[in-house]
């Protein structure tokens, strides 16, 4: 079996889809979607949060100041992940500087508590834009285990195929654990 370049190949090998996704137009859309949210929360807490935070009362109102931390930084971290893949894209940085720098950044935060009395309490706009940040957050989850499960994969796989070779040299058999 050969790929396009005419590179023969054994059929074993891994596609690496996640690579691939990173250079399409969902990674962009991603990318614009991220950033997006990113700058209408910033507007909103500093402008029409801040103003619907007053009219709420004492145990509401530390819901919505722990929640919009929560979100701010849930956000902060997003961003980071994607600029982090975008400089990928365009050169800026290796996919192995990425994979050394991706520890920096979690995506394995909890997730938010979207239901329960204070959550009623909360504003409507900032319920609206903490879901959709739930659900941004688990495209990109999901868009991180494709490219770095899968970029770890062939490593796994060579260096199996190795131990057979070396187990098939000496002609023994290599007993798996």
């Amino acid at each position: 079996m050969s790929d396009f370049s005419g590179n023969s190949h054994s059929g074993t090998e891994a596609i690496a889809f996640g690579a691939r996704a990173l250079n399409s137009e969902l990674f962009r859309d991603l990318f614009r979607e991220g950033m997006a949210l990113v700058e209408e929360t910033a507007a909103y807490l500093d402008g029409e949060g801040r103003a619907e935070s007053r009219s709420l009362g004492r145990a509401a109102t530390l819901a919505y100041s722990t929640e919009s931390m929560r979100l701010t930084t849930r956000l902060m971290q997003i961003a980071s992940w994607l600029l982090m893949q975008r400089a990928v894209n365009e050169g800026e940085m290796s996919p192995d500087q990425a994979r050394s720098e991706k520890n920096k950044v979690r995506l394995d935060f909890q997730p938010p508590v979207m239901s329960g009395p204070l959550w009623d309490e909360l504003p409507a706009t900032l319920r609206a834009i903490i879901e959709r940040t739930d659900r941004l957050h688990e495209r990109i989850v999901h868009m991180d285990k494709a490219i770095y499960t899968a970029a770890a994969a062939p490593a796994a796989n060579a260096i199996a195929r190795d131990i057979d070779r070396l187990a098939s040299a000496f002609g023994a058999r290599r007993v798996d654990d």
